[in-house]
């Protein structure tokens, strides 16, 4: 007779809600799953609509969650460490207009209508974006909260943030004003140069959310289909990447090397994948271009993935 493993139990959210499923210790006092327990607002549960789509939004919130434990980062709740901590508000826009998807002060908020596939598509088309996903964007606002706990500290003068204007430009610049002037103008004509997306040319602090989510799109995407018994073989040899700025801890040549068989090995899958996708009839799955200026930022990305914890 098969022995039924009663060292875990579902999470809560799982119980009640079939909207999680992942485990908590039989011995822990705690009710929810690591993921669950940095909830800090739900939607209305009395709605099934709404139930629905939060149970798609948790899905995605697992999924970087599970990157971000693999690079062996700390994940106290907000109330747990009110400095270094992280919660999630995921809200109707649409009931509270006055809610915007983002990041501030360890809260990410995500807009339960991005859920929604027709409006999402909507928004994409009306902005111009290659791709438009819910684990895109809670890839990206993670990218605003790391800067927040890592760098945003630092003295102006830290290596780190040394390396950070080196790569992605000066974030002294008005934010603010450096939004509205890509929405009112749009990316320069040569953003495909320079910037994964046309959305990261707005400011570098966006430039780094853009980065950090791509890179975690490769990092999740070859471990996916490796386990899938898809092969990343790499791809013929990169140019040499210039060194990062002297004084990062842990920077070495064997973290450059790790670099750059990710990158061979990502750029050899998303062929395969665009392949794949072309012989469908469908878009390109990965319509992204990689240039060198893009590939400096990727590399740096990688380095902080590697030390911060």
């Amino acid at each position: 007779m098969r022995q039924i493993d009663t060292s875990y139990r579902l999470c809560a959210n799982g119980q009640r809600h079939a909207v999680c499923n992942w485990l908590v210790p039989a011995s822990s006092g705690q009710a929810f799953c690591i993921s669950c327990r940095l909830n800090r607002t739900i939607p209305d549960l009395r709605s099934d609509r709404n139930r629905h789509h939060w149970s798609l939004m948790e899905a995605a919130k697992r999924r970087l969650l599970h990157s971000l434990i693999g690079f062996h980062l700390s994940l106290p709740t907000l109330a747990e460490d009110p400095l270094n901590g992280l919660a999630f508000d995921i809200v109707s826009t649409t009931l509270d207009p006055a809610a915007t998807t983002g990041h501030l002060s360890g809260v990410i908020t995500v807009s339960l209508e991005e859920a929604d596939d027709t409006w999402r598509q909507i928004n994409r088309q009306q902005l111009g974006e290659a791709s438009r996903t819910l684990l895109g964007h809670f890839r990206h606002e993670s990218g605003h909260y790391l800067w927040h706990r890592f760098l945003s500290r630092l003295h102006w003068d830290h290596p780190s943030r040394t390396a950070f204007r080196t790569r992605f430009g000066n974030d002294s610049f008005d934010y603010g004003s450096a939004l509205a002037r890509y929405y009112r103008y749009g990316p320069p004509a040569d953003w495909q140069q320079h910037f994964i997306s046309a959305y990261a040319a707005s400011h570098p602090w966006e430039d780094w959310a853009e980065t950090w989510a791509h890179y975690l799109q490769m990092v999740d995407g070859i471990e996916t289909c490796e386990q899938l018994g898809i092969q990343a073989r790499p791809a013929s040899a990169l140019p040499a990447l210039t060194p990062l700025p002297a004084g990062l801890e842990a920077s070495s040549a064997e973290e450059d090397a790790s670099f750059q068989a990710l990158l061979q090995r990502w750029i050899s899958l998303a062929t395969k994948l665009n392949e794949i996708s072309r012989s469908f009839g469908a878009p390109f799955l990965y319509p992204y271009v990689i240039s060198a200026a893009v590939a400096e930022k990727l590399r740096l990305a990688h380095h902080f993935a590697s030390t911060w914890r």
